[in-house]
């Protein structure tokens, strides 16, 4: 168990948004004697990092809360499906089946997969089984089964009651147009199956039945059961309300929304969560990622280039910040993981406290010895051209003779990362420089360097070795653009692994040729 002083010191942000949530909500929490965490999902595209980030960082907070407090405690995780297909997403094979169903409750729409009952069913699936695989402990809720269950069928009455209090509060806030035909509650039309957003013209707040005008022509049907839903900002008050919600987190694109739900949900009757707006996620143009738009990186992409563990770390720093998320910032976030473990051990507590591996492992991270970055690993995978992690394996105990897959699973998991890795977006994108004559004689002038030396020489002689011959070679004032050339002509990139470290892992002899071959061939 953590010190106290040190769990009510530390800026680690999960402990600080839990100390708040207690203080905030004290009286509440203690009357109900639990605490109920929220995350809302959005299934009208496939789910995305973003959608994982949400689980993530409320995981961590529950966790920081079983190291301050043993209360009951809640993460429900809840799905929109039962909104109304706006537009058909770019990511969809077969999609001519969403283009004829635009308009209806994405639980109502087949599956362009064919695997589930419905377009809805399928991207839910797919989130549970994503975080599942992490071994999140959530409670999952879909709106369709609220409704048509008569969950929300009280509330929906409350809302009812309420009705003109939550006009006043949403109609300010859109335009004159829009204020004419807006409606908290959203029919579903008998005949098309379509959710309509039309103008209410009467409703009983105790028996739920409604007529609205839809064109001039009146529908009458009945809140409750799974008729109607809720618009957006109502919806998600009534939610609060409804689940005794103390806690959610939001992208910061939401905070708009979020003031107005909570003024909703305190005129329902109920205190709202406390928030939590995170910056959003960026694609590699500054563009934010969008489930429509199938930028960024796919929950999928990231599991067949890393651990799940690092997608966790990636979450944890600075989340009021924003991110870029995208394929190449995979091995920059696998080699901060590996950092993060490798400095844990010597730590002292309240730092440690501050590691992302400590909120990756819920405090108890693996104590692995670090052998080589994932940079690293990628390097050799070009190099010797493995496409299996038992050659990889063979060229790491070259340099480590002593250490095995079993012993070392981390290691042993990175070099499969390594080799799809660099399949997919290393190989594709390399461009091997041609030196003009003076780069190639100072090349020709580092092999021949490099041919005097002993096999055994250590990694960092062998360092010192690749700079003194750079600075021979007239590249004294900037070693930098030394590097560069090696690893444009040799590598085919203009970064690289540190030579010294590089040579005795992939070996002296294979280096030579390797670097013999690049220098004539380009």
């Amino acid at each position: 168990m953590l010190d106290n002083n040190l769990i009510q010191s530390t800026s680690s942000w999960p402990f600080v948004e839990i100390r708040k949530l207690l203080k905030d909500r004290k009286d509440i929490i203690k009357k109900k004697n639990k605490i109920t965490f929220q995350t809302g999902y959005g299934p009208s595209g496939l789910p995305h990092i973003g959608t994982f980030g949400e689980v993530a960082r409320t995981t961590m907070m529950i966790n920081a809360l079983n190291h301050i407090e043993k209360i009951n405690h809640e993460l429900i995780t809840f799905s929109d499906d039962m909104d109304g297909l706006r537009k058909v997403p770019d990511n969809i094979p077969n999609d001519q089946v969403l283009k004829d169903n635009l308009g209806k409750p994405l639980t109502n729409i087949p599956d362009p997969f064919k695997k589930f009952n419905s377009f809805g069913e399928h991207n839910n699936e797919m989130l549970k089984d994503f975080l599942n695989k992490f071994k999140f402990k959530f409670t999952f809720k879909s709106s369709t089964e609220n409704y048509k269950k008569g969950v929300f069928n009280k509330s929906l009455i409350r809302v009812a009651e309420k009705y003109e209090d939550v006009m006043n509060i949403i109609l300010p806030t859109l335009r004159e147009e829009r204020r004419k035909t807006y409606c908290p509650f959203l029919p579903i039309c008998p005949k098309t199956g379509r959710v309509l957003e039309i103008p209410l013209l009467e409703i009983d707040n105790k028996t739920g039945k409604a007529i609205f005008d839809n064109k001039g022509e009146k529908i009458e049907t009945n809140i409750l059961d799974g008729n109607c839903k809720l618009q957006w900002k109502v919806d998600w008050a009534m939610r609060w309300f409804t689940f005794d919600v103390d806690f959610e987190m939001y992208g910061k694109d939401l905070t708009e929304s979020a003031i107005l739900s909570n003024k909703i949900c305190r005129t329902l009757g109920k205190n709202p969560p406390n928030g939590f707006a995170y910056e959003l996620f960026l694609d590699e143009k500054g563009e934010k990622i969008s489930k429509s738009k199938g930028n960024g990186i796919s929950i999928d992409q990231w599991l067949r280039y890393a651990s799940p563990e690092s997608l966790s770390l990636y979450m944890y720093p600075n989340p009021k910040r924003a991110k870029k998320l995208y394929a190449e910032v995979v091995p920059k976030t696998v080699d901060e993981y590996l950092t993060s473990i490798e400095k844990y051990p010597t730590q002292k507590e309240k730092d440690q406290i501050l590691n992302p591996v400590w909120h990756v492992h819920n405090g108890k991270p693996p104590a692995e010895k670090i052998v080589m970055p994932f940079s690293m690993l990628l390097n050799l995978v070009g190099s010797s051209n493995a496409d299996n992690k038992e050659i990889l394996w063979k060229f790491i105990n070259r340099f480590h003779q002593e250490i095995k897959p079993k012993d070392y699973p981390i290691l042993d998991g990175l070099t499969e990362f390594a080799i799809n890795y660099f399949k997919d977006k290393v190989e594709p994108n390399k461009k091997f420089k041609k030196p003009s004559s003076s780069e190639k004689k100072a090349l020709e002038n580092l092999v021949s360097k490099l041919s005097e030396i002993k096999e055994n020489l250590k990694p960092e002689e062998i360092q010192t070795i690749v700079y003194a011959t750079g600075k021979e070679n007239g590249y004294e004032k900037n070693l930098r653009d030394w590097f560069k050339l090696i690893y444009e002509v040799v590598f085919g990139e203009e970064n690289g692994p540190r030579m010294g470290y590089f040579v005795s892992f992939f070996g002296l002899k294979e280096t030579i040729e390797l670097m013999k071959d690049k220098i004539s061939n380009n």
